[in-house]
């Protein structure tokens, strides 16, 4: 091993890290927003067909071939190029984030469905009798204990949404994945450049478990008030 390689590995490496984590970010962040309403549409008839069709299909299909067919797929649509949207969906950055918010949000909402399926009856009468309206009791009693009880699941979502975005380095995306792959087209030192990129993930992953540990310490009422 190379140690001065290795240095500069790392260093070429963290230069994507920005890329990775807004990318992680943001489709975490909308694909939560879809999940929830996913979630709201479940309470119509029609809803919840579609629903139940949209988390079978992104959820039964690879990532990989969800970003090819938003990037090469919806480009070869005359109505798409045509369209106001073009301007974004043939960037390579808009259509790898269109396509991981859209896998998320499948996954996200069978977490968060599971989550307010765990919300007590009780609970509700109990909001009911108190006088809260339907929106309050949703937002303040169901939306709180669900997000709680989703929390475990919805880590190992967040963690499998990092490593989720070394895939759009497929489509020319030089986020981490993309700078190591580029390294060992030009050195074929695979081994260190590689390894390099796992120990950067492998960080970020440790960091994502402990900090979603605490915040379910800190929500559980069985701790409030415990030292951690």
């Amino acid at each position: 091993m190379d140690m001065m390689f290795l240095q500069q590995t790392l260093v070429a490496l963290l230069k994507g890290l920005p890329l990775t984590i807004n990318l992680a970010l943001l489709s975490l962040l909308g694909g939560g927003v879809l999940a929830l309403l996913l979630n709201l549409l479940r309470m119509t008839r029609v809803g919840s067909f579609l629903c139940r069709f949209y988390v079978w299909l992104f959820r039964g299909t690879p990532l990989l071939i969800q970003i090819f067919m938003v990037y090469y797929g919806l480009g070869s649509l005359p109505a798409v190029r045509e369209s106001l949207f073009w301007p974004l969906l043939r960037d390579p950055y808009w259509c790898g984030l269109l396509a991981l918010i859209l896998n998320d949000a499948a996954y996200t909402s069978e977490i968060l469905r599971g989550g307010l399926r765990a919300v007590s009856q009780q609970s509700l009468e109990a909001a009911k009798v108190s006088g809260m309206s339907s929106c309050k009791i949703f937002t303040r009693i169901t939306l709180p204990i669900a997000i709680r009880q989703a929390l475990p699941a919805y880590s190992n979502e967040i963690i499998s949404m990092i490593k989720a975005t070394s895939l759009v380095s497929t489509i020319s995306l030089m986020e981490m994945t993309g700078i190591a792959d580029s390294i060992v087209s030009s050195t074929f030192r695979a081994l260190e450049v590689f390894l390099s990129a796992a120990v950067i993930y492998l960080i970020l992953t440790m960091l994502v478990s402990k900090g979603v540990s605490m915040l379910e310490r800190r929500l559980s009422p069985y701790y409030f008030g415990a030292r951690s």
